[in-house]
């Protein structure tokens, strides 16, 4: 579907909007680490979510809430289905990988072996940066950068999501999650991007779910 003749100049506003947006605007206060826990996983495993939720706002067009990454966590990959959406890093430094589904027909060759996994499809491997509070927004559209996944570097990390439309299911607006088939060999240098990879549909990980925790900032009149 063809986007209206406002979108583009709307979209804009948008990403000038969020990008002047600061923790502090919404009351935030960056985190140090997370306490030490015993064992060899990180600081966070088995104690408390490694993700948490800061709902703030959802309507039928749109979802605006905040994620908070411990250091070390990972929100892994997974699909925003027919959604447009933009990240903005509030604090800490995200490394995000963005990906766009190819169509089924545009595969060379047949997909390596995914044991145990569901089914496979082809994807572009476009880019993988890191973002801090300087950074301008990462923005998604249905047909670009639709695949992400969010790692906390050197620390823990908010940011600032809209989704539009937001998740829903009954429409066909579900999240799924998936992992890379192949990868560089250990100890090499990851291969250039971008760069055409095999994807695998995973259930979620059984070491990745979301806590909520109360927004603090202030209310937003719709």
């Amino acid at each position: 579907m063809q986007a209206p003749p406002a979108f583009g100049e709307n979209l804009h506003r948008l990403q000038q909007l969020l990008d002047e947006v600061r923790a502090e605007d919404l009351h935030l206060v960056p985190r140090g680490p997370s306490a030490a826990a015993a064992g060899d996983g990180p600081p966070w495993a088995g104690v408390v979510p490694p993700v948490s939720y800061m709902h703030i706002c959802e309507t039928e067009s749109f979802s605006m809430g905040v994620f908070l990454l411990r250091s070390g966590a990972c929100i892994p990959l997974h699909d925003h289905p027919g959604m447009n959406g933009m990240l903005k890093v509030l604090y800490g430094t995200l490394r995000i990988a963005c990906m766009d589904t190819l169509p089924s027909g545009a595969a060379a060759a047949p997909p390596p072996p995914a044991a145990g996994g569901g089914p496979c499809l082809r994807a572009l491997f476009r880019s993988r940066q890191h973002y801090t509070p300087a950074s301008p927004p990462c923005l998604l559209s249905p047909h670009t950068d639709n695949l992400h996944q969010i790692d906390a570097v050197d620390g823990p990390a908010a940011f600032l999501d809209i989704l539009a439309p937001p998740y829903d299911p009954q429409h066909g607006r579900d999240c799924h999650y998936y992992r890379l088939l192949e990868g560089p060999p250990a100890g090499a240098e990851p291969p250039a991007l971008p760069r055409e990879v095999w994807l695998v549909e995973t259930p979620q990980a059984a070491d990745f779910w979301c806590g909520g925790e109360p927004y603090p900032g202030p209310r937003v009149c719709l």
